[in-house]
């Protein structure tokens, strides 16, 4: 009895050392990353950054296998526009008709699946969570094991921000803003 309990404590250890190998959790450096917005509308475009919270990347064998990332909202920056402007498309975009940073400081992905296909390409799938509201979303991004990127569409209709949209709204002429804005990811491990 004595020697399978022993025969059991030492495979138990085996496995779970074999699997702390093979498995690991990658911290993203949130100071040298970057992640960059724009946003249309009928009339133009404008753009800026936001920085992530936190972030980290689940690897096994070196290969993606999950992953969560937290963008901090109140960090939206306008990079287009300087001075009284800048400071009132920052404030509106922090206001409850854009993402309501004061009741919703955070925005969330969380990877659900990736395939591993040429190179260092991933096919993504996550759960993204903004204004608590979660959507599936997929996308493509690139790995190399020091940084990864990849470029994101989100229609923000379905995260009940529709400020200027012309899918809940008519007659707004050239005051539309386009449902879907766009996300260039940069990130360094």
């Amino acid at each position: 009895m004595k020697h399978n309990l022993i025969k059991g404590s030492l495979a138990a250890v085996i496995v779970l050392t074999t699997l702390a190998f093979n498995t690991m959790k990658k911290e993203v450096n949130i100071k040298e990353s970057k992640i960059t917005w724009i946003g249309k509308k009928v009339t133009g475009a404008h753009n800026g950054s936001i920085q992530l919270k936190s972030g980290h990347l689940n690897l096994e064998n070196d290969k993606i296998i999950g992953g969560e990332f937290v963008m901090d909202m109140s960090s939206i920056t306008v990079e287009d526009l300087k001075g009284e402007n800048k400071e009132k498309l920052e404030g509106h975009l922090k206001s409850d008709d854009f993402f309501g940073i004061e009741k919703h400081p955070t925005a969330k992905l969380v990877i659900t699946d990736a395939s591993k296909k040429d190179g260092n390409k991933y096919d993504i799938t996550g759960d993204l969570t903004i204004k608590e509201k979660t959507h599936p979303i997929s996308f493509e991004m690139d790995y190399n094991g020091d940084s990864a990127s990849t470029q994101l569409s989100i229609d923000r209709s379905k995260f009940d921000v529709r400020y200027g949209s012309g899918s809940f709204f008519d007659n707004l002429g050239d005051k539309t803003i386009y449902d879907n804005f766009d996300l260039d990811v940069k990130l360094k491990f």
